[in-house]
């Protein structure tokens, strides 16, 4: 049940303080005045803050609101940058950029970053620094020798970047809105077309039908994904991630609008038929109609984790991937708190507070976004709430907050937090300028203008006023209440255009929407250890600690406790198991355990083997990487597994060997071999991010300057029983 001092906070929140100059929250309060030449002066407990006047302007009843609009202008300009520097690329030299830096501690462009912050509204404030930030972040291939293109770039990330990372895909939702320049929108088709080509050879998983690999943004593994996780990623390399396909679908989209406008209607239509057949995968394997909600990732054979992110939830609405009822519920159920929605659910109780247990304004906005898809009022106001009072109380569009206090740090020992947290963070000044533009005054990327505003708004935004204005330097727009609140939104009733000026005349409207979520339990159970799988004659037998739920090939078998038995088939299972917890919330899983051990072969190359009966196989290699640390770097390990039976047709899967402690497993691809079949296996080589001129200017590991690194000391071959039908 809603705890009482959660429901007093919420009330508080939503009705007991108009937010005209000041904000009062728990044990902190900020204070907005406005002068007269449309200068402002912010006032808290970070001091005072000085505001100058900006080109563009907000007329409300809430000189906060309008100082705050005037506060994140004076953010981007000082993110406005002619040079930008990172200690790990040219020995920290200042590289120069006209483009936009990422943070007061960030000064460099990062894909994701850049990409969201653009998208959010950024592409329409400085296009040309927009596009040259895009720009920096494309990059041909420096070995000759190599397969050629144009390729977006994924950042030094998990077990060495790409392709245990994938979403530098997000670079697409950026550009697609800057293709009024014809040099940079051929850019755009030639990259969207090579790295699309790239994922789908790599990452992209023909059974599932999802690309694979770690959620966008959330690339602090321990934070989000098992524990085990922190020294082998492997994992995170096999598994799906709702985001990034939700990403991959809207770049898929992009492409066969480009294509078409080409005048290449064979790409178009297979890039629609991709993007179609993607949207369709994500609704079957991601949705859990028990929670109402979409799992943020899943294991690589289609374990269900208990897990749910804001942003893969938010761009799932917002993209098209959900829709109607499914849309409204994924955000109704998202549960949230007074000070605002975190960034993931449940929480990790033995981690710091960063990703977790933490508030991001930029993945607020787009969850505002959601709820004006959704014509969801309580999470427009919450959401819209959020982002301001976090501006306020600290002075600045910080990174990100705790979510229980909104601050920017909390004292409690090695679990404090936020780890990091940075002043004008780009995409929290993004967030704020299109919670202003599109989440109050309605104007959309394309243009249009269609306010959805929270009746619960109009004390602060009102007051007494019948009007009020945001003032950009080609356009007005002008929303006029209505003399009646009777509703919870106000929507265009009329419109009318007087030269460059839109006005629109609200009225109230009744839409039912579900209650905020606010009875959800904080934190997941920890996860159990890992079973034991033992064969006896009456079939295989699975040891567990205490009472657990048991999962066997991605199904779930049920609520166990000290052992249990999994019929004898051909195939040997892989078990893992989760703790439930408050209200039936289930914990990360332990360690997957495979009841036999596969056949391993260690012979030089090419590699003989007999299939023993027909079906499928998985194979993978045993391997040590260690040219870099497990959480950055770029020298991940590809390889293309080649097998060749017989007559057979040749089959190929991708073999990716992140950063390791020590020698460890692979990812694994499946093959399908006929009993007695004489099979060889040859291994190609990949491709991996070292291989892009750009990281010729990476110094802070391998496969930088000292050229590209695609290489493992790669020992046995391994050939296990696959689940599933031939």
């Amino acid at each position: 049940m809603l705890s009482v001092v959660m429901a007093a906070a919420l009330a508080a929140s939503a009705a007991g303080d108009d937010w005209h100059d000041q904000i009062q929250w728990q044990n902190q309060q900020a204070r907005m005045t406005a002068a007269t030449d449309g200068r402002f002066t912010l006032a808290g407990a970070f001091g005072q803050r000085d505001i100058l006047a900006q080109r563009m302007r907000v007329e409300t009843a809430s000189p906060m609101f309008d100082g705050l609009f005037a506060l994140a202008q004076d953010e981007l300009t000082q993110d406005s940058v002619t040079a930008i520097r990172d200690g790990a690329f040219d020995h920290g030299q200042p590289i120069p950029c006209t483009c936009f830096e990422t943070g007061v501690k960030w000064p460099y462009v990062w894909t994701r970053d850049l990409s969201y912050s653009i998208d959010l509204g950024l592409w329409k404030f400085d296009p040309l620094r927009a596009r040259n930030g895009l720009r920096f972040k494309l990059s041909d291939v420096r070995d000759p020798s190599s397969p050629q293109g144009l390729y977006v770039m994924q950042d030094t990330g998990s077990g060495g970047s790409w392709p245990i990372s994938t979403d530098r895909i997000v670079w697409f939702l950026g550009a697609q809105h800057l293709l009024d320049d014809k040099a940079f929108a051929d850019d755009v088709y030639r990259a969207i077309g090579d790295t699309l080509a790239q994922d789908r050879l790599y990452a992209f998983d023909a059974d599932s039908g999802l690309y694979r690999g770690e959620t966008s943004f959330l690339d602090w593994r321990e934070q989000t994904y098992p524990a085990w996780t922190a020294d082998n990623v492997v994992f995170i390399a096999q598994s799906y991630a709702l985001s990034t396909n939700v990403l991959h679908y809207q770049a898929l989209q992009l492409a066969a609008r480009l294509a078409d406008a080409h005048g290449d209607a064979v790409k178009a239509k297979s890039y629609t038929e991709q993007a179609s057949a993607l949207k369709a995968a994500i609704n079957a394997h991601f949705w859990r109609a028990d929670r109402g909600m979409y799992m943020s990732y899943m294991g690589g054979d289609g374990t269900p984790y208990d897990t749910y992110d804001l942003l893969g939830t938010a761009l799932t609405i917002t993209s098209g991937v959900a829709e109607g009822d499914r849309a409204r519920q994924a955000l109704a159920h998202y549960p949230t708190w007074p000070a605002g929605s975190p960034v993931i659910w449940p929480e990790r109780v033995d981690q710091p507070i960063y990703h977790n247990r933490a508030i991001w304004p930029f993945v607020s906005a787009y969850a505002l976004r959601a709820a004006r898809a959704t014509d969801d009022s309580a999470r427009i106001a919450h959401e819209l709430r959020s982002i301001m009072r976090g501006a306020a109380l600290s002075g600045s569009n910080m990174e990100n907050y705790e979510l229980a206090t909104q601050s920017t740090h909390v004292d409690q020992g090695k679990l404090s937090g936020p780890v990091v947290d940075s002043p004008r963070q780009l995409w929290s000044v993004a967030a704020y300028l299109d919670m202003v533009s599109e989440g109050v005054f309605g104007l959309t990327p394309d243009g249009r203008v269609e306010p959805k505003l929270p009746t619960t708004l109009v004390p602060m935004l009102f007051g007494d006023r019948q009007s009020i204005r945001l003032q950009t330097p080609d356009r007005s727009i002008t929303l006029l209440r209505p003399e009646a609140l009777h509703g919870n939104l106000l929507v265009t009733a009329k419109s009318t255009q007087h030269g460059t000026e839109t006005i629109v005349t609200l009225k109230a409207i009744d839409v039912p929407a579900a209650p905020l979520r606010t009875d959800a339990p904080l934190y997941a159970p920890a996860s159990p250890t890992a079973p034991v799988v033992i064969a006896d004659n009456k079939g295989w037998r699975v040891e567990v600690d205490g009472k657990v739920v048991l999962y066997a090939d991605g199904q779930r078998v049920g609520e166990v406790d000290g052992s249990t038995y999994i019929a004898q088939v051909a195939k040997s299972p892989c078990v893992s198991a989760t703790r439930v917890g408050e209200q039936g919330i289930e914990s990360l899983h332990s360690p997957t355990v495979c009841a036999s051990e596969p056949t391993r072969i260690s012979t030089s190359w090419p590699r003989p083997w007999a299939a023993p009966v027909s079906g499928r196989y998985r194979v993978a290699l045993r391997y040590e990487n260690n040219h870099g640390p497990i959480n950055t770097g770029v020298t991940a390990a590809v390889k293309m597994l080649v097998m060749r039976c017989d007559a057979s047709a040749v089959q190929r899967v991708a073999i990716v060997m992140p950063h390791s402690v020590g020698e460890q497993l692979s990812t694994y691809g499946v093959v399908t071999a006929k009993a007695g079949a004489a099979c060889q296996f040859a291994l190609e080589q990949g491709f991996n991010m070292s291989d892009l001129s750009h990281f010729a200017h990476f110094t802070g590991g391998k496969g930088g300057s000292d050229g590209p690194l695609n290489d493992a000391r790669i020992g046995d071959l391994l050939i296990a029983p696959a689940a599933g039908a031939p």
